[in-house]
């Protein structure tokens, strides 16, 4: 018996015909952004075009639109509306919540700030409806009846909630308030400090700032940029927002505010990333000096870095001092001296099981040896301080009570060197009793 495969070739004509009904609703919604949206339209608008657009794409790419010559360029243009219209959204939600976050800028940077955003609003907006124009343009090449319609039963989606469970995975709940708040103002810090090694600054020539966008704000780096700050947001939000904890402490929701502002800002930065990296330089020579001619990339380049990648990194910044100041207000900062036990050094399994201890807490603490200090939650960081000074028997940890507490137990449990059974039962969460 032959085998039959399962893929048949489609014309180009025919399929013309059949991706003219498919993408009816998003060449509908397109004359709707193409001539005069109502503005107070314009978020529900750019949320539907980013749905519509990911259908069509992922028809195109169901096609082999990718591969075809014919198709490949619309394909690219739809993409890139996919990811204008994320960027877009993201921006206009920003805007909109922007004068309700209480964030630390003073009047004049407050107004520098509004202006960068409504700058980047602006050229999003532009962007989008040259790329809606090349879509029009590239369908009518193709032979592909555009339709006269609006809208297309644009649905009024209200207040747009995006639905998630909590991002909780190896968060332990604490009965403790505090040890919440500390944990949030920890994760703020941790930010911060990604930040502070980053070192954003604007930078005025498109060449030097295309060099610096390639070392510091790659698509990927923009995307851990993201989830940082995105990974924040959520701790808060499962363990504080709405609670009583949040009403009790007017610091809690300017934190938030900082954290909520520059993970819209950095929304943007990782689609304008995406875009320069998978769209800008389309595969083909024609291709790419068409999509030229539609976007201006270093314009693209210019809003990322000036406009907002430099406030997300100003805006959490911005926000350090209160959050050093609110995990203060919950700490209980101690300093204990503590031996290694005989016979033993700190290698990699002793030093994996402080970091646990520390990161099971998420509160900063310090490791000092010899003199040299590190981060006790980063197990590189350990690992270099205890193998650069073998000789020394004594470690000092500075921080909150309660993670030095769990330090002491662990040490005297002889750095659970006898198995992690052997561990008293307070410290049975590193042997994933409560896993």
């Amino acid at each position: 018996m032959t085998e039959t495969s399962i893929d048949r070739v489609i014309s180009e004509e025919r399929f013309a015909a059949v991706l003219a009904e498919e993408a009816a609703p998003l060449f509908q919604l397109a004359n709707t952004l193409l001539g005069q949206p109502e503005p107070g339209k314009r978020r529900i608008h750019l949320y539907q075009l980013g749905i519509e657009a990911d259908l069509v794409e992922a028809f195109l790419d169901d096609h082999g639109a990718k591969h075809n010559r014919a198709f490949v360029f619309l394909r690219e243009l739809v993409a890139s509306v996919r990811g204008f219209a994320r960027v877009g959204f993201a921006l206009e939600h920003l805007s909109s919540r922007f004068d309700g976050y209480d964030i630390r800028l003073e009047a004049g940077d407050r107004q520098e700030c509004r202006e960068s955003i409504d700058r980047a609003r602006g050229f999003v907006l532009e962007t989008i409806r040259a790329l809606l124009e090349g879509c029009r343009e590239e369908a009518q090449l193709l032979g592909m009846p555009w339709p006269q319609g609006l809208d297309h039963e644009l649905r009024d989606l209200g207040a747009v909630v995006n639905l998630r469970l909590p991002h909780n995975l190896g968060d332990e709940p604490f009965d403790e308030d505090d040890l919440k708040v500390a944990g949030v103002s920890s994760k703020y810090l941790q930010v911060c400090e990604m930040f502070a090694q980053v070192g954003v600054r604007r930078v005025a020539d498109p060449a030097e700032r295309e060099a610096y966008l390639g070392r510091i704000c790659t698509e990927e780096r923009a995307r851990v940029y993201e989830a940082t700050v995105h990974n924040l947001q959520s701790a808060y939000d499962t363990y504080i927002k709405g609670t009583t904890l949040e009403g009790r402490d007017g610091r809690l929701p300017v934190l938030r505010g900082h954290a909520s502002a520059a993970f819209h800002l950095l929304e943007a930065v990782t689609g304008l990333a995406h875009f320069v990296e998978r769209h800008a330089e389309a595969r083909a020579e024609a291709d790419h000096d068409r999509m030229v001619n539609r976007v201006d990339r270093a314009r693209v380049r210019e809003i990322t870095l000036n406009d907002c990648l430099y406030w997300a990194e100003r805006v959490i910044r911005l926000g350090e001092p209160l959050a050093r100041e609110v995990l203060a207000s919950v700490s209980q900062v101690e300093e204990i001296e503590l031996e290694v036990p005989e016979g033993l050094t700190i290698h990699a399994r002793p030093a994996s099981l402080i970091v646990h201890v520390v990161n099971r807490y998420e509160m900063p603490v310090e490791l000092e040896i010899a003199g040299s200090t590190c981060n006790a939650a980063s197990i590189l960081e350990v690992l270099i301080c205890a193998g650069s000074n073998p000789e020394a028997r004594t470690c000092r940890f500075r921080g909150d009570a309660r993670p030095l507490r769990d330090l002491r137990r662990l040490f005297e449990a002889r750095l659970g060197e006898e198995g992690l059974d052997a561990l008293p039962a307070e410290l049975g969460y590193l042997a994933g009793d409560d896993a």
